[in-house]
């Protein structure tokens, strides 16, 4: 079974209108929610795509029996733990022309509560994979990515991290299965700002050499890459469409890589469904589904 964690799930309110003043009143074109947060994400796609998982994660409040009643209408199975501290967050997303964010903090949770969720993940077996992704918030302690990995550690199960900086870093020594950086955030954890692929393979080559199994690097408009850990190094394009929405790609593209390559464990084409897969969702206003995938496929 794959399961993911989210740590602070959030609703997204989406608004779009003409032009954002500042200080003046506006009012919006169009609005949308979606519930979201990395992981909550990457469940979406994989049902979308007939693979199932448990989404795993904190809720709060109002909003945290929203998300649980947005996700379970998804068709996404979860296993979320009730916060008592605090309300989940409403990330605004203000689409004028630019696009502006506003991020909320989220509830507090506490060291009971997340005693629950190490519980949950001590259940977890052989032949498992287990999907960490996104920031940690402020009222866990910063490790906490890399206490769950070492509770695991006896056990065969694949961990994919899609994490930033020294989060990522810090959770290497553990071996993760796979890592997802993207091309800046691979060069930032270096002080370096990559210029070729053959820069981007050299720096991936160093997370390999930290402990990573696999390393996919997406890089936007130019495709992706990926380092296995037998050797390999694949490159893969991007295929033909108008990118109108860059929320959930990464996401997707972790989906679409899974959904593949425990299905037939052939690395080259679970980057290629990878990438597929995050090009949908980037083509569309939502998450992808496996019809747009599988037409974007033929372009590869």
């Amino acid at each position: 079974m794959i399961y993911t964690v989210t740590f602070n799930p959030a609703i997204d309110y989406v608004v779009r209108m003409e032009k954002l003043e500042i200080g003046s009143v506006n009012r919006s074109r169009e609005e949308a929610l979606f519930y979201g947060g990395k992981g909550i994400n990457v469940s979406t796609v994989l049902k979308n795509l007939g693979v199932d998982s448990v989404a795993l994660g904190f809720v709060a409040g109002f909003t945290g029996k929203a998300i649980e009643e947005g996700v379970a209408a998804l068709g996404v199975k979860a296993d979320f733990i009730t916060v008592s501290d605090g309300v989940s967050r409403i990330n605004v997303k203000l689409k004028a022309g630019e696009e502006t964010e506003i991020n909320g903090k989220g509830p507090n949770i506490s060291d009971a509560e997340l005693e629950e969720l190490y519980k949950k993940l001590d259940g977890l077996t052989d032949g498992d994979c287990l999907v960490l992704a996104g920031a940690i918030p402020p009222s866990l302690p910063s490790d906490v990515y890399e206490k769950i990995m070492a509770r695991l550690a006896g056990k065969k199960v694949d961990i994919v991290v899609d994490a930033t900086k020294d989060l990522l870093l810090n959770v290497l020594k553990y071996h993760p299965f796979l890592i997802k950086p993207n091309n800046f955030e691979l060069g930032e954890m270096f002080g370096v700002t990559l210029h070729s692929d053959e820069e981007i393979e050299e720096y991936a080559k160093r997370l390999q050499a930290l402990g990573a199994r696999n390393v996919a690097i997406s890089m936007a408009g130019d495709g992706s890459m990926l380092l296995t850990e037998t050797g390999e190094t694949y490159r893969m394009g991007v295929p033909k469409g108008k990118v109108v929405n860059s929320v959930g790609a990464g996401d997707s593209m972790v989906a679409g890589f899974i959904a593949s390559y425990f299905a037939e464990h052939d690395y080259k084409k679970a980057l290629k469904y990878g990438a597929a897969t995050g090009s949908a969702t980037a083509f569309s206003e939502g998450l992808a589904t496996k019809d747009q995938v599988e037409k974007l496929l033929g372009q590869f």
